[in-house]
């Protein structure tokens, strides 16, 4: 549910008419019919020595492809009026730049600046998919702005999820990075409508032993603020707060992770209570995060011999798929193509040290031996970018692209 007032003005874009030419707009800049048709083929497809097989399930997801088809359909709808979307569409740079060249301005989402007070009622605003804090669609209501919510639908669950807690007394524990903007507009409503309720972010399986270790008494309240100092609600009593607690998570998490931390909490509350009454698990993971790390899982058990994973590397969800790749064949995380300049200079980013390295794969792709690659992408990685990388690697192994026509 949109939160309003009488000065907000919600648009609908969705118009037939209108939809109808984005989505062929939307089509020919990010479409793939190769990819479609490799998606849909569980073998993949090979040349002469080369084998490439792409996860089933990758790239755009449905909330995605929604939000930018709504952004499109606003510069439709709206061709002479100044468009603002706060922060980022998406996390890929690609789609972020497509969207600046169609006229949209981007405004802050870490803090609202100036730019906030100079927009006017004649102003269109986009909400990015991941939502945004309270208090900025508290400043749109206050500016009178038009309004376009692109917000995913799996994000507004979670968002009812944490108001509900809030307003049982149930502290929400989320499972997520607290510098994500999906994070920080979670959190805003945690607080529930009276500014009450209570949060406390955990990043990983450390810091929800930590927490553990508190909820079991093990940990003095400096220590607990020390440790999450930033990644809690202002005014909590740990010892108070703690006492009923409820998982939620960033939903593009990595779902394996969220329910270790889920057992971990729960075994502490356990141990502190003899029994689990005041532990509440909810299932918050999106299911378009959850069908692509699925799918990735299954193009690893078809013996590939190296994984490029596509996309943004602020998008979280395609990190995850990184991580996944990374425990069981040579993973290499690219933005695009061009990354890969040939198999010796492969321009892939470090998620460990949070850098982009080069990285080599000479031996392995030798002219005269037989492999089989792996490709995935994130929710937020259109299919045109998967079809470049596919033709950029049977190219470097002397493929003609005119074969995969």
């Amino acid at each position: 549910m949109m939160e309003t007032n009488s000065q907000q003005r919600p648009v609908n874009v969705r118009k037939r008419s209108v939809m109808e030419l984005v989505s062929l707009e939307v089509g020919e800049m990010y479409a793939s019919p190769l990819v479609d048709r490799l998606k849909g083929s569980a073998e993949g497809t090979t040349i002469g020595n080369t084998t490439v097989l792409l996860a089933q399930k990758s790239g755009f997801c449905y909330g995605v492809r929604r939000a930018v088809d709504l952004a499109h359909a606003t510069c439709q709808v709206f061709p002479e009026r100044r468009k603002f979307l706060i922060g980022e569409m998406i996390h890929n740079p690609e789609v972020n730049q497509n969207l600046r060249d169609l006229g949209i301005v981007t405004l802050p989402w870490k803090e609202m600046t100036q730019q906030y007070e100079e927009l006017t009622s004649e102003d269109v605003v986009i909400i990015p998919a991941f939502g945004v804090p309270v208090a900025f669609m508290e400043k749109l209501h206050e500016k009178g702005v038009s309004v376009v919510d692109t917000t995913c639908g799996d994000v507004m669950t979670v968002w009812r999820r944490v108001k509900a807690n809030a307003k049982e007394g149930i502290t929400s524990i989320i499972h997520g990075k607290m510098e994500h903007e999906e994070t920080l507009a979670t959190v805003s409503r945690a607080k529930g409508a009276d500014g009450k309720g209570h949060y406390v972010v955990v990043r990983d399986e450390h810091e929800a032993g930590f927490l553990a270790a508190y909820i079991r008494g093990g940990v003095k309240d400096e220590d607990f603020f020390e440790k999450f100092s930033g990644a809690c609600s202002v005014g909590l009593e740990p010892g108070v707060a703690l006492r009923r607690i409820g998982m939620a998570n960033q939903t593009t998490m990595y779902r394996k992770e969220t329910e270790r931390l889920q057992e971990i909490l729960l075994h502490a509350v356990i141990d502190r209570d003899g029994h689990n009454e005041r532990f509440h698990i909810y299932n918050t993971i999106c299911n378009a995060t959850q069908m692509r790390q699925d799918s990735l899982k299954t193009l690893i058990g078809q013996d590939i011999d190296v994984l490029f994973v596509v996309g943004g590397f602020n998008s979280s969800n395609t990190t995850h798929l990184v991580e996944v790749g990374q425990r069981h064949v040579p993973t290499f995380f690219i933005r695009n193509a061009e990354a890969i300049e040939s198999f010796e200079e492969i321009w892939h980013y470090d998620i460990e040290n949070q850098k982009v390295d080069r990285g080599e794969l000479s031996e392995l792709f030798s002219q005269d031996s037989a492999v089989r690659i792996g490709i995935t992408a994130g929710a937020s990685c259109p299919n045109h970018l998967l079809e470049q990388t596919l033709v950029k690697i049977f190219q470097l192994r002397g493929v003609s692209t005119e074969v995969l026509a």
